[in-house]
């Protein structure tokens, strides 16, 4: 890990991506933006690196990880495209949509970050900052979320200092990103299933398929050897306690509300956060991972959540709730 006491943190620009990309050239560790939270990259080739990376997260060595390319051609090096993905990233790239794929001959990424799978998930990120270092670099970076495993992930780079200062080489500020929740993870390894909703809607995925989403498999999305980020029960966990659904606020709950609509008990919450006022689902994606931080960091023992709709954007906000609320050790 990083000798120094603190992360040298530098704002986006020229200077911040070719600095970047020199950190990852020599093994190190990054954090920077992307549309949809920050993330900690590294050399997707380099399995000293992705192993750092790992430690630097606490992450489950068997959770892969998502290799991030500047543009097509990048991506084709590394992963096979059947007319279906094509489709999908002709679509839907640059943007929040992450495909599992078969490996390329040529396939650059190490095993380890991809948890020894004969399948790669990539994605080109539409942000600028990250397509400046991903161009500077040259090469596949993987970027799980900038934050340690399990903890709620980063939207701005002091979320990303609170969690690995001192633990990785660089963090790239680019300000507050846009989405808010990971990239929908999609397998295209057969019938495209939808292995993590997100910043692409479930919706607008199928409407370009012309049929439905499978669901994962129970080998595809078990504890032991999950075939995507983020499909472990237990993951985006805050430290307190955090209920589901919630019709009231009990005593000494904070709140994390939704829409205008006011619940009982509301004005005894010892703290609350709405994530969007006017009940839009794009703004409380943006606001979620920030918002949860901040009641955490407050003491709470319990976060009352009021209950989200299901549909569009609010589909990836309940599944980061409902991991934030499983059981875990």
């Amino acid at each position: 890990m990083t000798l120094d006491l603190h992360t040298r943190t530098l704002p986006a620009g020229d200077a911040a991506a070719l600095a970047a990309a020199d950190v990852l050239r020599g093994g190190g560790l990054i954090g920077f933006p992307t549309e949809t939270v920050y993330g900690l990259g590294a050399d997707a080739a380099a399995p000293a690196a992705v192993a750092r990376l790992y430690a630097a997260k606490g992450r489950p060595s068997f959770n892969p990880l998502i290799a991030h390319v500047a543009n097509l051609d990048a991506a084709r090096k590394i992963a096979r495209f059947d007319s279906r993905a094509s489709a999908l990233a002709a679509a839907f790239w640059p943007g929040p949509l992450t495909l599992v794929l078969p490996k390329a001959e040529e396939c650059t990424v190490c095993d380890l970050a991809t948890a020894g799978l004969d399948s790669v998930a990539v994605r080109i990120p539409a942000h600028p900052v990250a397509q400046a270092i991903l161009r500077a670099f040259g090469g596949a970076v993987v970027a799980p979320s900038a934050n340690r495993s399990g903890h709620v992930s980063p939207t701005t780079a002091a979320h990303v200092r609170a969690d690995l200062d001192g633990r990785i080489d660089l963090i790239v500020d680019g300000g507050a990103v846009d989405v808010g929740v990971e990239s929908t993870i999609v397998s295209c390894l057969g019938a495209p299933a939808l292995l993590r909703p997100g910043g692409v809607p479930r919706e607008a995925i199928e409407r370009l398929l012309g049929c439905a989403l499978a669901d994962p498999s129970p080998a595809a999305a078990g504890e032991h050897a999950p075939l995507a980020p983020g499909m472990l029960a237990s993951h985006y966990a805050p430290r307190a306690q955090v209920r589901l659904d919630a019709g009231e606020v009990r005593p000494g709950e904070a709140l994390l509300a939704f829409g205008p609509a006011a619940l009982p008990g509301a004005e005894t919450a010892c703290a609350t956060r709405n994530l969007s006022p006017a009940a839009d689902l794009t703004e409380a994606a943006a606001n979620l991972f920030g918002f949860l931080r901040e009641l955490d960091a407050g003491g709470a023992r319990v976060i009352a959540v009021m209950p989200i709709p299901p549909h569009g954007l609010g589909e990836a906000i309940n599944d980061r709730l409902r991991r934030a609320a499983a059981p875990r050790d």
